[in-house]
């Protein structure tokens, strides 16, 4: 995580030990930044404390076919990304969380789940990287699949401490840290609408694009649409921006919805499909209009109903760039993955799901994106993150090509063939200040979490402007064949 981002917020100074499978499944949260349902979570262990290195965050793959796989891959992953930062991994505890299913108990639950807990850690074993704690968390109860002790995990199972109430909830309350909900309620923001409201949503997107692709194609008025595009993006900001606050978000939500008409999000939903358009757009990203930017590229993810769900890709990414960018890491990689799902080709989503993967400070591709594409900017500084790290060999300038980056990135780090996990790079100690928790904090700045005896411890655009009449090819908008033949999508 980077260095403002609330769920790695706890100082240098601060040191929580966690000493017991239930202080581990109380602890989760806290760490991620959300409660990860339906997830496996794996998170890398150093030194004989158990010091917290790089995690990884995956939604349970649906069918137990694909579980031996995507178990291989996971173990793969974590360790080699973690043996690239220079501290291989000793050991890793395991999180499978999964809420029963309907007229499944708890209990069944951790049984259902309970190949594909072993198939990890046989897949960690394989690699010479063994699990010391293997933990399902299902229906407000948690399991381990290793400690044969029933005095600490009764094979009825154990309640999760209420909220706020474990030695990692008053650590993080004292430090400021919030747990944004649980994954659910988090991607829920961002998924299409649905009822009367979708149907007339995508009618508005058909006659948009009917309008609005044929001169976005057209050299002499793409320019024009991209300055109109940019014109109704800003009145939106300035619209949400002068809403009155609402606590609950999905009373937001609603609100920011109805703020929104249905021919005006079209429009740019259609518009944002011009990389050069997004580009401009992707500068909204810091300062006064961070928050307002992001509900705008939220309600346009959940206007992208239908046959149009892949255009969502763009303003998802959006979200997850602006979300990243403010120090909300959590939501930023909720938003990217969906990106990924919505268009695991889009090369924006994936070169800055990677950039936050390589634990990059977003203000170097801030600085990048002020004077660039969004493109090139996050290409230039994941390129010169790998080449620093030895993974591929320096560019340079000018040199580089995204696509080529693409691939380079792809055959570095096997993740990017599991478009939704989460991967989190974890630090180096500081011999200073003692171990810290590895999460791709700026020295000082993550809290310790450890165990004893061998057990685990956890500036944009003042207005909206025409990006000055420019036209290039890379500008224009791919044509591809899509579901309902509606429209424009750029791939990148």
């Amino acid at each position: 995580m980077t260095s403002h981002d609330e769920a790695a917020g706890l100082s240098g100074q601060d040191q929580v030990t966690l000493r017991s499978p239930a202080e581990l499944a109380d602890a989760l949260p806290y760490v991620l930044g959300f409660h990860p349902d339906d997830s496996i979570v794996m998170i890398a262990l150093h030194g004989p404390r158990g010091r917290f290195g790089g995690r990884l965050r995956l939604g349970i793959p649906g069918t137990p076919e694909e579980w031996p796989e995507v178990c291989d891959q996971l173990a793969e992953c974590l360790i080699t990304s973690s043996q690239r930062r220079g501290e291989r991994p000793d050991g890793i505890v395991l999180f499978v969380c999964q809420d029963p299913a309907p007229g499944e108990s708890g209990l069944e639950a951790m049984e259902r789940l309970r190949p594909l807990a072993q198939r990890l850690r046989i897949a960690c074993g394989a690699m010479e990287v063994p699990v010391y704690e293997a933990l399902c968390l299902s229906g407000g109860r948690f399991w381990s699949y290793v400690c044969p002790d029933r005095r600490c995990c009764p094979p009825e199972g154990v309640p999760l401490a209420l909220p706020g109430t474990s030695v990692m909830a008053a650590a993080a309350t004292f430090a400021g840290v919030h747990v944004r909900g649980s994954l659910r309620e988090m991607e829920a923001r961002l998924s299409p609408l649905v009822g009367p409201r979708a149907e007339a949503q995508e009618h508005a997107l058909d006659v948009a694009a009917g309008e609005l692709v044929p001169r976005i194609l057209e050299p002499t008025d793409c320019a024009t649409v991209r300055a109109e595009t940019l014109v109704l993006v800003g009145e939106m900001l300035d619209r949400l921006r002068g809403a009155p606050p609402v606590a609950d978000f999905c009373a937001a939500d609603l609100r920011d919805d109805g703020l929104l008409r249905d021919e005006e999000t079209a429009a740019v939903i259609i518009g944002l499909q011009d990389r050069v358009t997004r580009d401009w757009a992707a500068r909204w990203m810091e300062g006064p209009d961070t928050e307002a930017a992001l509900r705008v590229w939220r309600a346009l993810a959940r206007r992208c109903v239908g046959s149009y769900e892949e255009y969502a890709a763009a303003p998802l990414t959006l979200a997850g760039w602006v979300a990243w960018s403010g120090g909300d890491e959590p939501a930023a990689r909720v938003a990217l993955s969906r990106a990924l799902k919505a268009d695991p080709e889009y090369l924006f989503a994936r070169l800055l799901h990677q950039a936050c993967n390589e634990g990059l400070n977003p203000e170097l591709l801030r600085q990048c994106l002020r004077q660039g594409g969004v493109d090139r900017a996050v290409h230039a500084a994941v390129q010169e993150e790998l080449a620093r790290a030895g993974v591929i060999e320096p560019i340079g300038r000018g040199e580089a090509d995204p696509v080529e980056t693409a691939e380079a990135l792809q055959s570095a780090d096997r993740a990017l063939r599991a478009a939704t996990a989460e991967v989190e790079q974890g630090d180096q100690p500081d011999d200073q200040q003692g171990e810290q928790q590895g999460d791709g904090v700026d020295e000082g700045e993550g809290p310790e979490q450890r165990a004893t005896g061998g057990a685990v411890g956890p500036g944009g655009p003042a207005a909206a402007r025409a990006p000055g009449g420019r036209r290039r090819p890379e500008g224009r908008p791919r044509t591809r064949r899509r579901t309902g033949g509606r429209g424009t999508h750029s791939r990148r």
